[in-house]
């Protein structure tokens, strides 16, 4: 697939544009917005991603286009699900609300470079050895084994497996403060350079971002091989992250279902991996190293309905949960108020309700000093 050279170099320059404008907005106005500044951002970006999908319709293909829409919405639902993992992060480190925006900045930056890097090397890999195709597929289908097992034994994700010996080593190595300074790094206090728990907060979220690349670009592959299609849908994916952490920060807990249908998704798409490589096999201990030409190539609108009809019955029966959940729990709550027993990694959000009335109120106590 060929798309001309203006169109792919202009929509790099937009989104440069567009992520350089964001980061401006966060770092001359640190603050945590309101549900409707929020909920207009979210809306701003999904739109955009819509809008582009169409033109590139228009531009390319319809091919194109539908490739970029299923891979926009495969990493948009695995990026909902990382924002699971920055809640525990700032929970976990009792970042101030105030600088959680500059520390989802970080993490959305930080995600697009490893995303860049992988993307570069996938691509180079794909089109130099067409075995490559097994082992996406094979890691695909092994992730989908690990989130179908997690829903099923209701796991939640570990605040621990995120504080890895890396972070765990810098905690013990670097002199630190122990308390937050901004968004500083380092400081100088008493005649001695010291290091601010801000430092750990984004090495954890560096290190987040690294498994989330090593899930999501392999995924992404299974759906298209143009590096350009892959690399936007992960950008519109990304962008817009920051706002959706806090516009759906209450909805996160009653999505129970998302890491089942995250297995479905990602089963469903190592499976497509393994048949194209089959279909375009060249293994000398496999078939003789000929192509198997019967195996069925699965056409994108096929992908994409998969996609979106796990996604609205994900979506649809976690609230119908959530929903009934609350109502068994109002009903047997006479001895005093109780909380909807949720699957899942629900928890994490009645912590980080916690630690932001906590927050503001050492933050307000640390501006008086």
């Amino acid at each position: 697939m060929d798309l001309p050279v203006w169109f792919e170099v202009g929509t790099l320059v937009v989104l440069v544009l567009l992520l350089i404008a964001d980061l401006l907005i966060v770092t001359r106005r640190p603050h945590a917005p309101s549900m409707r500044e929020a909920g207009l951002w979210v809306a701003f970006y999904v739109s955009l991603a819509v809008v582009f999908g169409i033109v590139l319709g228009f531009v390319g293909h319809g091919q194109a286009s539908g490739e970029f829409f299923a891979g926009w919405l495969t990493e948009y639902s695995l990026s909902v699900d990382n924002l699971f993992i920055f809640v525990i992060i700032l929970a976990q480190f009792k970042v101030p609300r105030k600088y959680q925006q500059s520390v989802l900045m970080f993490g959305i930056l930080t995600a697009i470079v490893l995303r860049g890097v992988f993307i570069l090397l996938g691509a180079a890999l794909i089109n130099e050895f067409a075995w490559v195709f097994y082992i996406f597929g094979a890691f695909l289908v092994y992730t989908a084994v690990k989130l179908a097992n997690q829903q099923v034994h209701h796991e939640e994700h570990d605040d621990e497996e995120y504080e890895n010996a890396f972070i765990r080593r810098a905690k013990r190595v670097l002199p630190m403060t122990t308390e937050y300074h901004g968004i500083k790094l380092r400081i100088r206090e008493n005649g001695k350079r010291l290091y601010t728990p801000m430092l750990i907060v984004f090495l954890s979220i560096a290190s987040a971002d690294l498994l989330f690349a090593v899930d999501s670009i392999p995924a992404i592959f299974g759906l298209t091989q143009e590096a350009f299609i892959v690399f936007t849908a992960n950008i519109f994916a990304l962008m817009g992250l920051r706002q959706l952490y806090f516009l759906i920060g209450g909805l996160l807990e009653r999505l129970i279902y998302l890491s089942a249908g995250l297995a479905v998704i990602l089963a469903f798409i190592g499976v497509k991996l393994v048949l194209h490589a089959l279909h375009e096999n060249n293994l000398p201990f496999i078939n003789g190293g000929e192509p198997f030409h019967n195996v069925p190539e699965v056409p994108i609108w096929l992908s994409l309905s998969v996609i979106i009809g796990t996604l609205l019955v994900t979506t649809v029966l976690s609230l119908m949960k959530s929903r009934r959940d609350g109502r068994e729990a109002e009903a047997g709550g006479s001895a005093g108020p109780a909380q909807p027993e949720v699957d899942g990694p629900a928890a994490t959000n009645g912590a980080v309700a916690d630690s932001v009335e906590a927050d503001e109120s050492s933050a307000a106590e640390h501006d008086r000093r």
